[in-house]
């Protein structure tokens, strides 16, 4: 073995004998045949990992060059490519020749290479480097095995974007490592929709020619996932230059599988990334030749030609590039001033800057003066005018001239000036340039400007309101994102608060900056700037922070949503409301169409923040110990950190191989755990995201995990459905103890608040707790004898979740329905709370005695567990409630769903609602401005309410277990409804009394309706027969004839019933004999909707066969089959002239035809960018023309009015809660009702 093969072995031993495992390494080596068996045997047989691993080296040391080699390629195979780079220099001797830097020169396809890919050109005054140069290069050239990340690092203005430049200008480099091309993003200091818009002009300059899609990538993921796309596809073995990355979060959109080189101040900025990693270090600090060089090129001397001041000034200056280029370029003005300029290096003090700036560069601070003071008196104010931008921000071209009211050239050949003298710098997008300050020139800046900063904050709020005075910036102009990121800033900083609360108090610029940046910068503003705003009207910057952060979800999923109809949700009483209305009545001139909520009054129990982070459900959220952040997990397999307050997403993993069901924050805040149903428990760094330990012991999914509650060594906790709980220490490999015990799966599990306990929940209807120290069980508590001698029809008892009370004295544990309380000491039950669904989770509040509760439908409780009483009783998502959880300090807590959202609330700000839940079935009767709403409470009471108002009339108490129907007289002083066990009431509204009960049907009533004398009730029934009541004799006639359940029917004219059923059949009944008149088989499957045409000639049938079909009435004829749904066809109904037929069906998509030809006219669209099928996010379950025919109505997840002609959705209201079954609409088309799955109803009338 030669020395340096044997050099690097001894030198990188430490590191080899910790991490390797002999065992799969020697089987590479066996097969090369450079080890015996008989040497393998020798090496098993030492007793510990290390020695093992010791004992193999010593025998690689022993042997040649083909043993090392072998080695290292083991290293290679196994996953150990940190390792094997350690020793590839010597394994490989003949690629550090493959790695000299080429000679070629800049060829003139290295010049169209560098100018396709925007690398930037050689300053004017550029001196070479061919050390670090050739350094960059040789790491370069190991990506052309294999992608990976060399990073160039160094402090500011050492020139390592100049330098990542030039290694690129070599003709054999990029033909060789990178055909794919070059392609050059200058990052800077980015918040995500900054970085947004790099990846969005990257995407575009790579798809030129639109290939791949026709509009820019929406989110960060999007544009990850095309970029990835195009590298792989169009630009294979590219490289892309990032240049000056600040934050190692940014380099997730470029983990694509390419090559990548990066300028950074950070080294340690791809420490979070996998795969080949290499860093070359630029020294801050010239040669003293090169500084020399710099000056003779600015003075077009040769070096041996500059007088002796030369060297003083690269000396005094530390050698700094930017100091050097600084004076060079002013003596490129004035010539004979060398001792003017070295005068005032050594001389002059800047104690005040130095005391201001985080630097420690003082030639720096001296060289900024002398460059500022000899501009041109005009020049200079204008460069002063730079002292307010923030650090790290660039400035668009337009926004100077927006601020200086400048044309476009002026403004440039300005900036020009300022760059020939280092005093700015330029980056250039495509034909547009930006402008940028270094901290410490900005630094100088502030501290000169320091008494006129508030003047020159004013002026560019001045000139910005001068310039869009009548619009708002849109997302075309460049300039944009700095408005919408920095305006409310300068407005603070100038001291313009009436003008900062007219601009955050604004719906028009919520909803820009939002589509732009997403609402937690939003919420950031208004919690930064929170004093100025309540001096000004604290009233209205809670309405408009509330609103945003209940909302802001919806506005992040939909750039299409109209902020202004959204406000109308707002109580009146909100300045939102306010704004909202006053908006909508102007824009009615423009023909826009905005609805009010009649009925509503002020929402309770609003969540302070909404996010929508994840793509599937959320099975779990937790606060970090400080309360600060919380993190979430789901079914999209991902873990996801937020900031508390604003909602900012700080991290986000794609953590596991499948659903990761828990998460959890150790107490210190270092880590956090997460496990999946890929059986996985892992660790992470909380703050970068790297993983820390991967154990892979569960043989079943991991449902639970949970670090104990004191700052000492964190110790992990987990349970699984192989019925095992195991506890991890993160510094070791493998688990420290097993808890055996439990028979079923075990579903959670919680230290006691003083870690001295475990406890554990699981599928064989105990609960146990263990002793942390000795990991033996306590105690176990068998909760599913409280339950033994129930009905055998009952549910198995699983106990899915259990909780500490916070002394530790009590503990609780969760199944089926109920929360049962026990003594943590005795063991002895002390209470059993009992909600209305399934309860999912529970956690107990650390500072006071209540327990909240998640459930399966929707729904949050709150429990104080000492008096046993409810406290607060509400709907929290829309689906599925899988986690709660409380702050820290209990103010707070989080709740997570199936709905895809997490939600954080105030503990003291929600309580029962005030308002009573209804059903989805109900009737309404329209009179004049009068609407009369029949509906059924969640408990069956049946309610008559004033739509207008929302007051309850009349309130019936029917004992009846399951209302399925319900139905009004025309007159509205009679009521019906139908049960599940078959049972029709009828009820006298006024005086709210039940008048007759009518039994006949043997299955659940379906629908019922009174006939237009009020003298007799209509039936339908899941036992397949249809039922006409005499309300005078309580007797009925029967029409039997269709085969399946008959889910709804019509009253015609000439006392005739038009009815159909799951049977596929349409028939026609006299209602006065029960005879039938005509039977239609229209379709092979399930009729689900039909309609009659208003002039009675002809019918429409909608069925779950994907069809529509449009029949002769009068002729028992097929008129039209349409044909053109890809799934079931919900509803259908004509227009009032009989000239259209709108068709819904499940995938939201209504068609509108031609009822004479049966032609397919418009589809109608309203596509958001986020979600290419969403039109209705799911069914549409009901729609109606408007009397003219020009508008169409339409509910499914929310209510939808469109244009017939255009078949644009012209108006979306968004309901609370969703899957609307039905819309009830006047005869005029300007009020409409309907009710949600939360049991909310919603009176909506078309602002006028």
């Amino acid at each position: 073995m030669d020395e340096k093969a044997r050099s690097l072995l001894l030198q990188n031993r430490t590191a080899l004998v910790r991490d390797i495992r002999t065992a799969y390494i020697m089987d590479h080596m066996i097969s090369d045949q450079v080890i015996t068996p008989e040497e393998e045997a020798r090496v098993k047989a030492q007793h510990t990992q290390v020695d093992k691993a010791n004992f193999l080296i010593n025998l690689i040391l022993g042997k040649g060059k083909q043993a090392y080699v072998s080695f290292y390629n083991a290293l290679l195979h196994e996953g150990y490519k940190d390792l094997a780079l350690l020793l590839k220099e010597a394994a490989n001797a003949e690629h550090s020749d493959s790695t000299k830097s080429s000679s070629n020169g800049i060829t003139s396809y290295v010049q169209t290479v560098l100018c396709e890919g925007a690398v930037p050109q050689r300053p004017v005054v550029f001196v070479t480097r061919p050390k670090l140069v050739t350094k960059i290069q040789q790491s370069l050239y190991k990506l052309n095995v294999e992608s990976g990340w060399v990073t160039v690092y160094g402090m500011a203005g050492c020139g390592k974007s100049v330098l990542a430049a030039e290694v690129l200008r070599d003709h054999k480099i990029l033909t060789e490592c990178f055909p794919g091309g070059v392609h050059w993003v200058s990052v800077g200091k980015q918040d995500k929709s900054g970085l947004l818009m790099k990846l969005q002009n990257l995407c575009t300059r790579l798809d030129q020619e639109a290939k791949y899609s026709q509009r820019p990538p929406l989110n960060a993921e999007e544009a990850r996932e095309r970029l990835r796309l195009m590298v792989n596809r169009m630009y294979p073995r590219c490289l892309i230059v990032l240049d000056d990355v600040w934050d190692s979060w940014v380099l997730k959109a470029f983990d694509i599988q390419c090559r990548v080189l990066i300028t950074s101040r950070d080294k340690s900025v791809t420490d979070s990334l996998s795969g080949f990693k290499e860093a070359v270090r630029v020294d801050s600090e010239l040669e003293h030749s090169k500084g020399l060089e710099i000056l003779s090129r600015f003075l077009s001397l040769k070096a041996e030609e500059l007088p002796s001041q030369a060297h003083s000034i690269i000396k005094v200056s530390k050698g700094s590039p930017l100091v050097v280029s600084l004076i060079g370029a002013l003596l490129r003005e004035f010539p004979t001033r060398w001792d003017f300029y070295l005068t005032q290096l050594k001389r002059k003090q800047f104690k005040r800057i130095r005391k201001s700036s985080s630097y420690d560069y003082e030639a720096l601070d001296e060289a900024m003066s002398i460059s500022v003071d000899n501009l041109k008196e005009d020049f200079r104010e204008y460069y002063n005018d730079f002292s307010i931008i923030e650090k790290d921000v660039k400035l668009p071209t337009q926004v100077l001239c927006i601020l200086w009211d400048m044309e476009r050239e002026d403004v440039e050949d300005m900036m020009q000036e300022f760059v020939n003298k280092s005093l700015i710098y330029c980056d250039r997008n495509g034909k547009s340039f930006s402008y940028y300050l270094h901290d410490l020139q900005l630094d100088y800046l502030t501290e000169r400007n320091r008494d006129r900063l508030t003047v020159l904050h004013a002026k560019l709020v001045d000139q910005y309101k001068k310039h869009y005075s009548s619009k708002l910036p849109t997302v075309e102009q460049e300039d944009c994102v700095y408005w919408y990121h920095y305006l409310a800033y300068h407005m603070a900083k100038a001291n313009l608060h009436q003008d900062l609360c007219s601009l955050l108090f604004s719906l028009n610029w919520l909803k820009a900056k939002s589509e732009l940046f997403g609402t937690s910068h939003l919420i950031h503003e208004f919690v930064q700037y929170r004093n100025i705003l309540d001096n000004q009207n604290a009233k209205a910057r809670e309405h408009f922070q509330e609103f945003i952060a209940v909302n802001g979800h919806l506005l992040g999923l939909n750039p299409d949503i109209s902020i202004v109809q959204l406000g109308l949700g707002q109580a009146e009483d909100s300045e939102v409301y306010k704004q909202a209305i006053l908006q909508a009545k102007e824009e009615l001139k423009s023909g826009v169409l905005y609805v009010n909520w009649i009925n509503k009054q002020r929402m309770k129990n609003l969540p302070t923040l909404v996010v929508r982070p994840h793509k599937d459900a959320v099975f779990h959220a937790c606060f970090s110990p400080d309360g600060r952040k919380f993190a979430s997990c789901g079914a999209d397999k991902t873990l996801q950190v937020f900031r508390s307050e604003t909602g900012e997403k700080l991290l986000e993993l794609e953590a596991h191989d499948d659903e990761v069901l828990c998460c959890a924050f150790s107490a210190d805040e270092k880590l956090l755990a997460t496990c999946s149903a890929d059986r996985k428990v892992k660790i992470w760094n909380a703050k970068t995201g790297k993983p820390i330990r991967v154990y892979e012991e569960h043989t079943e999914q991991v449902n639970c995990c949970q670090f104990t509650n004191g700052l000492s060594a964190p110790l992990l906790a987990t349970c699984s459905n192989d019925c095992f709980i195991m506890l991890w220490d993160s510094e070791t490999e493998y688990s420290r103890n097993t808890l055996i015990g439990h028979t079923g799966a075990v579903y959670h599990c919680r230290y006691s608040p003083d870690d001295r306990y475990l406890a554990s929940s699981s599928m064989d209807g105990s609960l146990k707790i263990w002793d942390v120290e000795s990991a033996n069980e306590e105690k176990s508590i068998e909760v599913a004898k409280l339950f033994e001698n129930e009905d055998e029809s009952q549910p198995e008892v699983l106990l899915k979740c259990c909780a500490w009370s916070n002394d530790g004295s009590r503990i609780m544990v969760t199944t089926r329905n109920f929360l049962c309380i026990f003594d943590s000491t005795s063991c002895d039950l002390l209470s059993q709370l009992k909600a209305c669904h399934q309860i999912l989770y529970c956690d107990f509040c650390t500072t006071n005695q209540i327990v909240a509760l998640a459930l399966s439908h929707y729904v949050v409780q709150l429990w104080d567990i000492d008096s046993s009483t409810k406290i607060a009783d509400f709907n929290a998502h829309l689906s599925w409630v899988h986690c709660v959880k409380f702050s820290p300090k209990s103010s707070s807590f989080l709740t997570s769903s199936d709905d895809q959202t997490v939600k954080l609330w105030e503990t003291s700000n929600v309580s029962k609602p005030s308002a009573t839940n209804l059903k989805r079935e109900f009737d309404v009767s329209f009179n004049g401005e009068e609407t009369l709403v029949l509906a059924t409470s969640k408990d069956d009471c049946i309610l008559l309410i004033n739509g207008m108002t929302g007051e309850t009339l009349s309130q019936i108490n029917t004992q009846d277990k399951c209302v399925t129907c319900c139905c009004l007289t025309n007159d509205y002083q009679l009521a019906a409804i139908g049960d599940r066990d078959g049972k029709v009431k009828v009820i006298d509204v006024s005086r709210g009394e039940i008048l007759c009960k009518l039994d006949g049907h043997s299955a659940t009533v379906q629908h019922c309706q009174f006939t237009a004398d009020g003298k007799h009730l209509v039936s339908s029934s899941d036992d397949s027969t249809i039922r006409v009541w005499s309300l005078a004799s309580g007797e009925s006639l029967e029409l039997r004839g269709h085969k399946e359940p008959v889910k709804f029917f019509k009253i015609l004219q000439e006392s005739q019933v038009f009815s159909w059923s799951f049977d596929g059949t349409v028939k026609v009944w006299d209602l006065i004999t029960g005879k039938l008149r005509k039977e239609f088989i229209c379709h092979s499957e399930t009729v689900l909707s039909c309609d009659i045409s208003p002039d009675s000639t002809k019918f429409s049938t909608a069925s779950a066969d994907k069809s529509a079909k449009i029949w002769s009435l009068d002729m028992s004829t097929l008129l039209h089959e349409l044909n053109g749904h890809q799934s079931c066809v919900r509803c259908c109904r004509f227009s009032w002239d009989n000239k259209y037929l709108a068709t819904g069906d499940d995938n939201g998509k209504i068609m509108i035809w031609s009822v004479q030809n049966g032609e397919l006219l418009k589809q109608c669209c309203d596509i958001s960018v986020n979600n290419e099928n969403s039109l209705h996010d799911g069914w549409v379950t009901d729609l109606h023309f408007s009397p003219n025919s020009k508008l169409i109505v339409s509910s499914g997840a929310n209510v939808k009015w469109w244009d017939v002609d255009t078949g644009a959705c012209k108006q979306t209201f968004y309901t609370v809660g969703t899957n609307l079954k039905s819309i009830h609409l006047c005869p005029t088309f300007r009020t409409f009702v309907t009710i949600d799955n939360l049991g909310i109803l919603y009176v909506l009338k078309l602002i006028e």
